[in-house]
């Protein structure tokens, strides 16, 4: 059974939104082409999807100001701009994303006191969003995944699945994916690989 999971791949995180990724958008047709592809049982994506006033928005903390450090719940916390809230245009998938052939959407980021940055659990790791268990019970074996962004959502996720996920083949998909910092995105990339997930290009999936 093998899976594919899309991460945040939201008009937040595009050219145009309220965090956006550069070339965020330009994951969209390396999406597609994988959804597209007949290679995946199961199509699956994250959507982060927060109150208004969430605690990691630098605007819930007077005197921050976006991208600086601060805390929440007494825990280091990067101070995000408002992004992603719930039922607003710039939470809902990119318009050109093919949303028809997604089977199950996980929305993650709802606790307005933790960040979530996995599409598996909360930053702080006490509650679970369900997604691990969802693929156990489908019997997924093989998880290809990508999304936006490298170095945050996409990362936590991938090494989520590891360690949640035992004896499923996590694949990362690097050019389905962008991050923000291109030296977090490097070092999320030799993380990743030695949390035990494989590095892949989409051409691998699509050969």
């Amino acid at each position: 059974m093998k899976a594919l999971l899309l991460i945040d791949i939201q008009n937040g995180f595009c050219p145009g939104g309220n965090l956006p990724v550069p070339e965020g958008d330009q994951v969209v047709p390396v999406a597609n082409a994988l959804i597209d592809s007949g290679k995946y049982d199961l199509i699956v994506a994250s959507q982060d999807w927060h109150p208004a006033g969430h605690g990691s928005f630098a605007s819930a903390h007077p005197g921050k100001t976006p991208f600086e450090m601060g805390t929440l719940s007494g825990k280091p916390q990067m101070m995000w701009p408002d992004h992603c809230v719930q039922n607003t245009v710039d939470a809902e998938f990119h318009s050109d994303l093919h949303t028809a052939a997604v089977d199950f959407i996980q929305q993650k980021g709802q606790n307005p006191l933790v960040d979530s940055y996995s599409a598996f659990r909360d930053n702080d790791q006490a509650a679970l969003t369900g997604l691990a268990a969802y693929l156990r019970n489908k019997g997924v074996t093989e998880l290809d995944l990508c999304g936006l962004a490298t170095d945050y959502c996409v990362k936590f996720s991938a090494i989520d699945a590891v360690e949640m996920l035992p004896g499923v083949k996590v694949r990362f998909i690097e050019d389905g994916s962008r991050g923000i910092d291109p030296a977090g995105v490097n070092a999320a990339i030799e993380e990743m690989r030695s949390r035990g997930v494989t590095i892949a290009h989409s051409r691998d999936v699509l050969a």
